[in-house]
């Protein structure tokens, strides 16, 4: 039994093995079309990949990368014991999770309410509505934020009428994370609901009209039918974000900086961009950048691994 078993896993292996080129020369144009992804990949993702390791050296632009000395993990023990490392990382850190936990919900409760909208036309009115904003640019966005929360600003003219005097929004650090985490859910919300309502539209309208049967009201058939549907995807999209969670983007966060909101704005991206092109210390600047990265992995292999205990081993992985 055990032999024959062995000779037909070697025959199934065979084969395999013989039909591959066979394979590949069938279905060659699709890997040609494929050809310029991969190699755009491999050049602008994989092969920067070699520039991380003036982290581990004191570079100098003369030397090059070969030439220049090894110093190990100098580079990050200088960031670890700086005395900005706490304020920046910890600036990151509130920033990025509490714009995961106040933004993630929007786009599912976007989705749901859209859902419920039968006349196609208005749907369709609704949508474009709600993804415009993801194409604005993110200097005009910010733009618009200095125009609109400006002390002659409308905004501040409704707060001087009810508290008599403007509210300082885009100077004082107090306001600063608000500021960028309700803008960025006005910007991309919307867009972010697509993969949702894709989803729920696959849905089948018997269990609907099953469950409009049974008696089940709006939130019970939301809860029991709609959920359930999107389950999967809310859970492979937490855990990107979460792995992202240290990636705040930078451009945003350095056209809303003032002098006077630095203390919540100053973060790792803004951070590396000033001491590596402001400051010329490419090493020490690729250290925190790498020093970036790593926590976005540690945070992406952990929730990742937490989801799949809580979510039945649904998980990216």
């Amino acid at each position: 039994m055990q032999n024959s078993i062995e000779a037909d896993s070697r025959r199934v292996t065979a084969v395999r093995k013989s039909s591959l080129p066979e394979y590949l020369k069938k279905h060659y144009f699709l890997y040609l079309m494929l050809a310029p992804a991969l190699l755009l990949t491999l050049i602008f993702k994989y092969g920067p990949m070699y520039g991380a390791v003036i982290a581990f050296k004191d570079f100098s632009p003369i030397k090059g990368i070969l030439g220049s000395e090894w110093v190990g993990l100098y580079n990050f023990e200088k960031f670890l014991s700086s005395p900005n490392f706490e304020v920046i990382f910890m600036n990151t850190l509130k920033l990025s999770f509490f714009g995961l936990i106040l933004s993630f919900p929007v786009p599912i409760l976007l989705a749901l309410m859209l859902n419920q909208v039968r006349r196609a036309g208005v749907k369709k009115n609704i949508q474009l509505f709600l993804y415009a904003p993801n194409f604005i640019s993110v200097v005009v966005v910010v733009g618009m934020l200095f125009i609109f929360l400006s002390p002659t600003g409308p905004v501040n003219q409704l707060f001087s009428w009810i508290n008599g005097e403007p509210v300082m929004f885009m100077s004082r650090p107090e306001y600063f994370r608000w500021v960028y985490i309700l803008s960025d859910i006005w910007t991309g919300a919307g867009w972010a609901s697509i993969i949702y309502v894709a989803a729920l539209a696959n849905v089948d309208p018997e269990l609907h009209n099953a469950a409009n049967l049974d008696g089940a009201n709006l939130l019970q058939r939301i809860r029991h039918i709609d959920l359930p549907t999107i389950r999967p995807i809310m859970a492979i999209v937490f855990i990107l974000a979460a792995g992202g969670i240290m990636s705040i983007g930078f451009e945003k966060a350095y056209l809303m900086q003032t002098a006077t909101n630095l203390p919540t704005s100053e973060i790792i991206p803004t951070y590396v961009y000033k001491i590596g092109l402001q400051s010329g210390d490419y090493a020490y600047s690729a250290a925190v950048g790498l020093f970036n990265s790593l926590i976005n992995v540690i945070l992406l292999i952990t929730v990742n691994f937490t989801v799949k205990k809580l979510n039945e081993g649904e998980g990216l992985y």
